[in-house]
């Protein structure tokens, strides 16, 4: 192991949390070990590890990328994110709002859709 992973293993645990870095963990096999790896120095031991902005910053960066490329699948993780990252349900509405306008309201609308569950399923499970 590399300290970059390292530091982006502790980062993405940081973020996620402890519970969704645990059953990736788990499901890993030898097919995609290497990309593993690969996010958790990449993306989280490099990009999130700068100190450059905050999480908060990083979070709301996040949802926006992710809904204006249409990657949706990972809206729901990184909404249960913004717990650890400081990005606030007001945030995450005005990133989605940025959204709507630079690219395109049926992204948006899809993005708002899938949070508006996800933080329905936080609350439920703080009950």
């Amino acid at each position: 192991m590399t300290d970059t992973f390292d530091t982006g293993m502790s980062v993405r645990r940081a973020v996620l949390g402890d519970a969704h870095v645990d059953r990736a963990e788990a499901d890993k096999t030898e097919f995609d070990t290497a990309f593993q790896s690969l996010i958790t120095e990449g993306a989280w031991g490099t990009v999130w590890a700068s100190d450059a902005i905050s999480w908060r910053e990083r979070s709301m960066l996040t949802l926006a990328l992710l809904a204006a490329t249409g990657n949706f699948a990972e809206i729901p993780m990184h909404i249960r994110a913004t717990a650890n990252t400081g990005a606030s349900k007001q945030d995450v509405i005005e990133v989605f709002q940025h959204v709507a306008i630079y690219a395109g309201v049926p992204a948006a609308n899809h993005a708002i859709k899938l949070a508006k569950q996800t933080y329905a399923e936080m609350e439920e499970e703080q009950t």
